[in-house]
């Protein structure tokens, strides 16, 4: 024992009644009135045990009956999350929370020398003032914390106050990987204020990183980390200069730091279109916003001169990855398409978002509104690049194709045409290769399935 005096923590039991309200979940609280600690503060109906053989879920259906009037079947509590607390008076105490859905009775004020008010709020919409040691513990709650610490400092407030939040989530050994590192987490809570839950939503096949972050106060972000220092760039160059043309249709970039490669952004509405179904006449529409949104990506900056952008010089590297999955004939319409491109004459330089596919795209099927995400492969080139990846999504359906085209006010330039061409053969070809090294058979696929249709396209 290293200290000269053993810890001898009274217990609390705290009761998180949840019950489904109009604009999502509430919880029941209290107000604390009369010749009582924190009187004028919203608190969880809690209590004490009562002597040394009352066990603590006992405790809990008493204190919700004498304080509530509602009877709770032992049965139907759920423990939520232990939390180690010190007051800003120096006592400390173990205050255990408990949740509870299902219970008999009408919550009411029963001990009203010691409560004033009684109410169900969301947990969107937490009342003020409220004592800090109950906030903690439902923040700890939402965040889907088993353990916590909220040891106030001398002279902190007895009320939740924001700037001397001193909740420390203990991290769980399942949810190992994740979260972010410390210094992510930092660096996002600087940002956005204490953030109560992370969702880890990294795609599966790319190296970055991608969180959905909840705000203590409500609010949502998405924090990214990037895999490499150029994509980092690309991105944030993207989301100061590009995407504020765009308004509500893109993500708006809260925070960067260039030593992490991390980003916090503004949440955007609506469902992934990858693997998403509609009907005939709602996927028209659906696309017809995607060649306007294209068109509002392409038309942010004037066009600069012509340039030769074609990436000819990964052809073999990627080549080298692909072969064992090319079809007879394949090889040779490579090398071919890549060798005509050299003479192909320039087309001038936009602004591209450069991963222009369907699951970088939402829509909000409520509001008809479309959004875009993922701008890490933003850069300057050829206004067709955007289209490469998103033809897949036509083919065979020509009301689509012309959906994208009457959406983005016009058809290809025949020089453009044949760029397309290149870039599609080119992005098959490094899908291909990819999709090998990283076990992903869908893009092996969908490369091949690419290829394909070209050739058949250039046949006589």
């Amino acid at each position: 024992m290293s200290g000269a005096q053993r810890h001898t923590e009274p217990l609390d039991v705290h009761l998180i009644a949840v019950r489904d309200g109009a604009s999502g979940p509430e919880v029941l609280l209290s107000r604390r009135a009369g010749e009582v600690y924190a009187a004028g503060c919203w608190h969880l109906v809690s209590g004490h045990l009562d002597g040394p053989w009352e066990d603590m879920v006992a405790a809990l259906v008493r204190e919700a009956e004498e304080e509530s009037g509602v009877v709770i079947d032992r049965a139907d509590v759920r423990a939520a999350v232990t939390v180690h607390h010190r007051a800003p008076a120096g006592d400390a105490r173990m205050g255990v929370f408990f949740e509870v859905r299902r219970w008999e009775g009408t919550p009411e004020v029963k001990e009203h020398q010691m409560c004033d008010a009684m109410g169900w709020f969301s947990f969107e919409a937490l009342p003020d003032p409220m004592v800090a040691y109950c906030r903690a513990g439902l923040d700890a709650y939402r965040a889907g914390a088993r353990m916590a610490v909220h040891f106030q400092e001398p002279g902190d407030p007895i009320a939740y106050d924001r700037s001397v939040d001193r909740l420390v989530l203990v991290p769980d050994p399942a949810a190992r990987g994740t979260v972010p590192e410390r210094e992510v987490r930092a660096f996002a809570e600087q940002a956005v204020g204490r953030i109560t839950a992370w969702t880890d939503v990294s795609w599966a096949r790319e190296e970055s990183r991608v969180w959905r972050a909840a705000g203590a106060e409500g609010g949502e972000w998405y924090v990214k980390i990037h895999q490499n220092d150029r994509f980092h760039h690309r991105e944030v160059d993207a989301l100061r200069s590009l995407a504020p043309g765009l308004g509500a249709a893109a993500p708006r970039l809260v925070a960067a730091d260039a030593a992490l490669r991390a980003v916090v952004l503004t949440a955007v509405g609506g469902r992934t279109l990858h693997g998403s179904v509609h009907p005939p006449e709602q996927q028209r529409r659906i696309f017809h916003r995607i060649g306007q949104l294209a068109a509002a990506i392409h038309h942010s900056t004037p066009p600069r001169p012509a340039a030769d952008t074609l990436p000819l010089g990964k052809v073999e590297r990627h080549l080298a990855g692909a072969l064992p999955h090319l079809a007879p004939g394949d090889e040779e319409f490579i090398r071919t398409t890549a060798q005509r491109a050299a003479s192909l004459s320039p087309v001038e330089s936009v602004p591209t978002h450069g991963d222009f596919q369907l699951r970088n795209l939402r829509w909000d099927e409520a509001a008809g509104a479309l959004y875009v995400i993922d701008f890490e492969r933003a850069e300057d080139g050829p206004a067709v690049r955007d289209f490469v990846r998103l033809s897949d999504a036509w083919h065979g359906r020509p009301d689509l194709f012309q959906a994208v085209m009457d959406g983005y006010g016009r058809r290809f330039t025949p020089d453009e045409e044949a760029q397309f061409t290149v870039l599609s053969v080119l992005d098959a070809v490094s899908g291909i290769a990819y999709g090998t090294a990283h076990a992903d058979p869908e893009l092996v696929e969908r490369g091949r399935r690419t290829l394909a249709r070209l050739r058949t396209a250039q046949r006589p």
